[in-house]
């Protein structure tokens, strides 16, 4: 599978001259395009942000507060098992709702089981 395009913020991790960022070279290289989130425009970064905003509270309050890292290496295998559990045991906030929502407005709820 080709990956044709990717979207990032515009962070300088991510934006720079093509002949000397190599974020930017790579991509390029690769004959991938480029786009850029726009500025002070939540609809297209709220969901990242607020993915930033439960791995700062979830993960990195409770591992510095726990742990003493040594190298990035330590950190990062402590954040990729987090990712783990985050994107396959974590419960969504959502569903909780949602499943409240559907059980409540169902119309196979509302009429009564016949047995015959």
């Amino acid at each position: 599978m080709a990956l044709l395009r990717v979207l990032t913020d515009r962070g300088t991790e991510y934006c720079g001259r093509i002949e000397t960022h190599p974020y930017q070279l790579f991509l390029h290289l690769s004959g991938i395009e480029h786009s850029r989130t726009k500025v002070r425009h939540p609809q297209t970064n709220g969901s990242t942000e607020r993915l930033n905003q439960t791995i700062q509270n979830e993960f990195y309050k409770v591992a510095f507060r726990k742990k003493l890292y040594k190298s990035i290496e330590e950190t990062q295998k402590d954040l990729d098992e987090f990712m783990q559990y985050y994107d396959n045991e974590r419960t969504n906030q959502g569903k909780p709702l949602y499943q409240q929502y559907v059980f409540e407005n169902s119309e196979e709820e509302k009429t009564p089981l016949k047995i015959c």
